[in-house]
C-alpha cells in the first residue's frame, strides 16, 4: 500500500510538473516554434549554459551553434559583444524576453553588455535562423534569439557562485528563492559583479546586474512579476587596429584619455499573466516597462569651434559626454487554443519608445564667452510605435503532413525632431506598413525522420543612421527553408538549405561612425544561399560528438558604389562580413555521472570587410578551440552540490581577430581576439 501510495504522488507531482511547466513556456509559446515544425532552430537548456556560463555574454555561449559567429571589442568576450547569424549582423537578430522585444527601437541593435550575467537567470533559450515565425519588435532578417527566464522553484534554494580567469576577470553571484509557499508564491532573486580588464589594453568592464521575481500560481493560473537590470561602465575599444599596429603590440589600445568610457544604465520591470481558461483555451497578458540612461565620455583633441556649435574657441580641447535618455513601453496579449492536432495562437503586440539625444561639454581648454560647463551643443528626440498583429495555426493536413500557416501585420511610425550629434538638423516622420505571410508543410514518414519545407516573407524598416544616411526605403526579404530531421537513441541529425532573397537589403559597408555604430548601404538586390546541418551522436554513455556545419554563397546581384568618383554597378559581389563556411563541434567526453570533458572547436572561413571584394579589407580564417571540464560533488550536508568549472578558451593560442572596419582606400581596422586563456569557478547550491 505504501509503495502504491507513493506511486500515486509521484504520477500526481509529475502531472502537477507538466502543468507548471506548460504554464511556464506559454510566456514564449506565441514567438517559439516545437521540434516538428517547419521553422529551422536550435535550443539550448539552463543545464547547457551553466556548462560553459563563467561570465562571458551570451552571444560568446552561443558561438558554436550553426552558422554563428560572434566577436568581442574588449577580446574575451565580456562586455561589448556581438553575433552574426547565416552572415548578418546583429541588429537583424530579433530578440525578445519572455516574449518582450529586446532590441533598441531605434538602432535595431542588442547590446548585451546591458544584460551582465544574464545566463544565470535564463531558462532556456531558442535561436530560429532566417525570418522565423512571427515575433514581436524589429522584424527578424537574419535569425530571432527569444529567452525565458527563471521558471519558478518548487523548493527553497540558494546558490553561490565564483569565478575567477585571465586578465583579471572575476564573476560572483548569489540567487535566492523562497520555494513555494503556502503552495502558491515563491519570491527569488540573483545578484551579480562582473569584472574584467580585457584582452585589449585597458579594455575593462564593470558590471552590476540585478533579477528579482514574485511569483503567483495555482493549477491554472501563473502571475509573473519580474525586475531586472544593469549598470555599466566600459572603456572604449571599439577603434580597432592597423596591421602594422597588430603586428606590433596585438593588445595596444588607441585611446588614451583615461576616463574614455562608456555609461550606461537600464532596468526592466515585466509583468505576466498567463491564465489557463480551460483544457482547450489559455490566454497570455505581458506588460513591460525599460527605462535606460546613460552616456559615453571622450576626449576631443584641437576641436573646431563649428563642430561644437561655437562653445569653443577653435582648437580647443574639450570632455564631451553623449547622452541618451529613454523609455520603452510594451504590451503584448496572446490566445491560444489547441485541440488534438490543431493549435492556434493569435496575439497582438504594441509598444512605444521615446528616445533624447544630447551632448554636453564638461570641460574645454578654451570655451567661449557666456558659455558654461554641461552646455549642451546638440539635442534631438525621437518617438517610434509599433503595433503588430499575428494569427499562427499548426494543423494535420493528413497522418503524416502536418500544415503551418502565419500570418502577421506589422505597422510602424518613426518621427524625429532636433539636431544630430554632428550638428545637422535631422528631422524625420515615416510611416510603414508590413504583411509578413509565413507558410510551411512538415512530411512525417516515421518515428525517427521527417521533411519540411516553408516560405517566409519579412520586411523591416531603416533604423536611425539610416535615415540619418538618408534611406527611407524598406528592406524585403523572402526565405525558402528546406530541411530533413532525423532522430534515433543514438543519432540525431538536422539538415537544412535555405535561399534568402533580398529586396533592398541593407548590408554593412565595413564603416563605423564616431560612436562605434556600423554603418550600411542598400545593395539592391541580394541573396544568401547555404546548407546547414548539425548532429549529435553518441558513440557510448560516455562518448558523443557534435558537428554543425555551414556553407553559404552571399552575394550582391547588384550593388551600386561610387568608386574614383564614377558611380559603378557591381555584380555578383560577396556580401561583406560574410563567410562561405562555418564549422563547430563538440566533443563531449563523460566518464563518470559528476564529470564531463569538452572540447569545442570552432572554424570561420575568409570574410570581405566590404562589398567590393577588395583584397585589402579581409578577415583571414581562423580555427578556435576551448576546453571544458565540469566536475560535481554532492556532499552529505549543508550543500546539495558543489560544482568546479573549468574553461580554458583558445588552447591552441590562435592570433586571429572577428571583427575588423574598412573605411576605403586600404584604411582597414582589425578587433583582436584574446589569445589562450582560462576561467575556472565554484556553484555552491544548497
Amino acid at each position: 500500500m505504501l509503495s502504491v501510495s507513493a506511486s500515486a504522488q509521484k504520477n500526481q507531482i509529475e502531472q502537477d510538473s507538466t502543468k507548471t511547466e506548460k504554464l511556464d513556456e506559454v510566456l514564449v509559446k506565441a514567438v517559439r516554434v516545437n521540434a516538428d515544425s517547419p521553422i529551422t532552430h536550435s535550443n539550448l537548456s539552463k543545464e547547457q549554459l551553466a556548462k560553459r556560463n563563467l561570465g562571458q555574454d551570451i552571444p560568446v555561449l552561443l558561438n558554436y551553434l550553426p552558422s554563428v559567429v560572434t566577436t568581442s571589442d574588449a577580446g574575451a568576450g565580456i562586455g561589448y559583444t556581438g553575433i552574426r547569424v547565416r552572415g548578418t549582423d546583429a541588429t537583424r537578430v530579433n530578440v525578445t524576453i519572455n516574449g518582450i522585444p529586446y532590441n533598441d527601437p531605434e538602432s535595431q541593435g542588442t547590446f548585451w553588455v546591458n544584460l551582465g550575467d544574464f545566463a544565470s537567470s535564463t531558462e532556456s533559450l531558442q535561436l530560429q535562423r532566417g525570418v522565423g515565425t512571427s515575433t514581436n519588435g524589429s522584424g527578424a532578417f537574419g535569425a530571432s534569439l527569444n529567452l525565458l527566464t527563471d521558471a519558478f522553484s518548487e523548493e527553497a534554494s540558494g546558490e553561490i557562485s565564483n569565478s575567477f580567469g585571465s586578465f583579471n576577470t572575476r564573476k560572483h553571484t548569489v540567487k535566492l528563492s523562497t520555494g513555494l509557499l503556502n503552495n502558491h508564491f515563491e519570491i527569488s532573486g540573483r545578484f551579480s559583479k562582473i569584472d574584467s580588464d580585457g584582452y585589449v589594453d585597458r579594455a575593462f568592464t564593470d558590471l552590476r546586474s540585478y533579477f528579482l521575481q514574485g511569483v503567483y500560481k495555482d493549477d491554472n493560473t501563473l502571475i509573473k512579476a519580474l525586475t531586472f537590470g544593469n549598470r555599466e561602465q566600459t572603456y572604449q575599444s571599439w577603434f580597432g587596429l592597423t596591421a602594422d599596429e597588430l603586428e606590433e603590440n596585438r593588445r595596444q589600445n588607441p585611446y588614451t584619455y583615461e576616463n574614455e568610457t562608456d555609461n550606461y544604465w537600464q532596468d526592466h520591470y515585466q509583468l505576466h499573466w498567463n491564465e489557463r481558461l480551460d483544457n482547450h483555451w489559455s490566454t497570455t497578458l505581458g506588460l513591460n516597462y525599460t527605462k535606460g540612461k546613460g552616456y559615453f565620455e571622450q576626449y576631443k583633441p584641437e576641436e573646431s569651434a563649428e563642430d561644437l556649435a561655437n562653445l569653443i574657441q577653435d582648437d580647443s580641447d574639450v570632455i564631451v559626454r553623449r547622452w541618451l535618455d529613454n523609455n520603452f513601453y510594451v504590451i503584448n496579449a496572446n490566445v491560444t487554443y489547441k485541440k488534438n492536432a490543431l493549435e492556434i495562437i493569435s496575439g497582438v503586440s504594441y509598444n512605444t519608445y521615446s528616445g533624447d539625444h544630447f551632448g554636453e561639454v564638461i570641460w574645454g581648454s578654451d570655451l567661449a564667452q557666456n558659455v558654461n560647463i554641461r552646455d549642451r551643443y546638440y539635442e534631438g528626440d525621437a518617438i517610434k510605435n509599433d503595433f503588430s498583429m499575428f494569427s499562427k495555426a499548426t494543423f494535420k493536413l493528413a497522418e503524416k503532413f502536418t500544415g503551418f500557416v502565419d500570418l502577421q501585420g506589422r505597422f510602424v511610425s518613426y518621427k524625429t525632431d532636433g539636431v544630430s550629434s554632428d550638428l545637422v538638423d535631422f528631422v524625420t516622420d515615416a510611416n510603414f506598413s508590413f504583411f509578413n505571410p509565413k507558410v510551411g508543410l512538415t512530411y512525417k514518414s516515421s518515428d525517427m525522420n521527417s521533411l519540411y519545407v516553408s516560405y517566409a516573407r519579412a520586411n523591416r524598416e531603416p533604423n536611425r543612421d539610416d535615415f540619418k544616411a538618408g534611406v527611407t526605403q524598406h528592406e524585403t526579404l523572402n526565405d525558402i527553408e528546406l530541411g530533413w530531421r532525423y532522430n534515433s537513441n543514438k543519432v540525431s541529425v538536422n539538415s537544412n538549405i535555405y535561399y534568402m532573397f533580398y529586396q533592398n537589403q541593407l548590408v554593412l559597408t565595413g564603416a563605423f561612425d564616431d560612436v562605434g555604430s556600423p554603418i550600411r548601404a542598400s545593395s539592391g538586390k541580394s541573396y544568401r544561399l547555404g546548407l546547414e546541418v548539425d548532429a549529435q551522436i553518441k558513440f557510448s554513455y560516455a562518448f558523443s560528438i557534435q558537428p554543425n556545419i555551414a556553407i553559404s554563397d552571399n552575394k550582391n546581384i547588384d550593388f551600386v558604389k561610387e568608386i574614383n568618383g564614377t558611380t559603378s554597378v557591381l555584380d555578383n559581389t560577396k556580401i561583406s562580413f560574410s563567410p562561405n563556411i562555418v564549422l563547430g563541434n563538440a566533443v563531449v567526453y563523460t566518464p563518470a555521472n559528476n564529470l564531463q570533458f569538452s572540447l569545442y572547436s570552432k572554424y570561420v572561413g575568409k570574410q570581405y570587410l566590404n562589398n567590393i571584394e577588395d583584397e585589402r579589407g579581409t578577415l583571414d580564417r581562423y580555427f578556435v578551440n576551448d576546453f571544458n571540464i565540469i566536475y560535481e560533488i554532492k556532499p552529505n550536508s549543508i550543500f546539495k552540490s558543489i560544482t568546479i568549472t573549468g574553461l580554458i578558451n583558445n588552447l591552441l593560442n590562435e592570433k586571429y581577430e572577428s571583427n575588423g572596419a574598412d573605411y576605403g582606400g586600404g584604411y582597414v581596422y582589425y578587433y583582436p581576439q584574446a589569445t589562450t586563456n582560462f576561467l575556472i569557478g565554484a556553484t555552491l547550491k544548497f
